[in-house]
This record gives structure tokens, C-alpha cells and sequence, in this order.
């Protein structure tokens, strides 16, 4: 068995989605198995056949037959893009989709989760948003939004931001989690 750490990265349909391969490229020099988890939207926007062959994985977006073996359990999990449907739809606890399914009983358990955001303005000032994205924080999830993260961008404006986003952020977020995480056990 691999003894590498598995990293799940949940993608969304948001505009950096089809360079997600940037985040696995950085996660696997950090020495991390990677499993690509896609929503049902984000699945078109990627090269799921190179992903595939840059992890050694199969790239996820609906349950497992039950012939097909399970992914390994996850150490810990990123969602990046981050899209607004996925945040409010995590915060209120829907699980409508494969990758929402993965992710509740994450929180649940206190798998480090790091959320990285790809929304424009008037989605991250939409009092609904806010309330989410705080009452995930409350349960542990760390959501990189503002200095520091994703800094939501005028509407329309999102193409011209892919090339910024901050990939190595939410991978430096998990580690820092994990590294709490660890020296909090006896």
C-alpha cells in the first residue's frame, strides 16, 4: 500500500477548474497521493485522461459501483474553485452530488477541509454567502477568501484572474492544518 498522504481535491465548474493540474503537480512535489474528485458541472472542464495520468487515479464524480474499489481514505481535502452553488450547498448540509457526499462526513470527522473560493463580488456580498461561509468556519473548515486567499473580482472579470489564483495557498493551509492536528495528539 502507498504510504503517501491522500489528498482529495474536489474541483467545481469555476474559471481555474481546467487548471487544477498546477495544485496536483504542487501537492505531489510535497510528496501527496492525489485523488481528483469532480462536481457534475466541472467534469467538461477538464482533461480528466491527463488527470488521470498525473495522478495514477481515476478522476470521480458519481458513486462507485459496487465491483469498482473504493478510493483510499483521504488525510485531507481541498476544494479549488470553490464555486458559490458548492459553498452554500456544503454549509447547509445538501449532498446532492458525489463530491458534496465525500465532503460532509469529512467535516464531520475533522479531516483538515480547505475551501478556496472562485467567485465574483456580488456572490461573495450576498448576505446568504457570508452566513455560510462563516458557519463553516465555526465547524472547522478553513475558506480562504480575502488577503491571503481568493480575493473575490468584478463580475465578468473572472477570466482575467485564473492565472492569479492561489493554488499553493490552500495546499500550504492543509499543511499548516495536519501539522496542528498532529501536534495536538498524545
Amino acid at each position: 500500500m502507498n504510504a503517501k498522504r491522500m489528498l482529495y481535491i474536489v474541483v467545481c465548474a469555476a474559471g481555474p477548474a481546467a487548471d487544477v493540474g498546477n495544485l496536483v503537480t504542487q501537492a505531489k512535489i510535497r510528496d501527496w497521493a492525489v485523488q481528483i474528485i469532480s462536481t457534475p458541472s466541472a467534469l467538461s472542464w477538464l482533461d480528466v485522461p491527463a488527470l488521470q495520468r498525473q495522478t495514477g487515479y481515476t478522476v470521480r464524480s458519481i458513486h462507485r459501483e459496487t465491483e469498482v474499489v473504493r478510493s483510499r481514505h483521504a488525510d485531507a481535502a481541498i476544494v479549488a474553485p470553490a464555486s458559490f452553488n458548492t459553498i452554500n450547498k456544503l454549509a447547509l448540509g445538501i449532498a446532492d452530488n458525489y463530491a458534496l457526499d465525500v465532503l460532509h462526513p469529512m467535516i464531520s470527522r475533522k479531516t483538515p477541509l480547505v475551501v478556496l473560493p472562485f467567485v465574483n463580488i456580488d456572490y461573495a456580498c450576498r448576505a446568504p454567502f457570508i452566513s455560510h461561509v462563516n458557519s463553516l468556519r465555526a465547524e472547522g473548515v478553513s475558506i480562504l477568501i480575502g488577503e491571503g486567499g481568493f480575493v473575490p473580482h468584478a463580475a465578468g472579470t473572472g477570466d482575467g484572474r485564473r492565472e492569479a489564483f492561489p493554488w499553493t495557498a490552500a495546499l500550504e493551509k492543509v499543511e499548516q492544518l495536519l501539522a496542528a492536528q498532529a501536534s495536538t495528539k498524545p
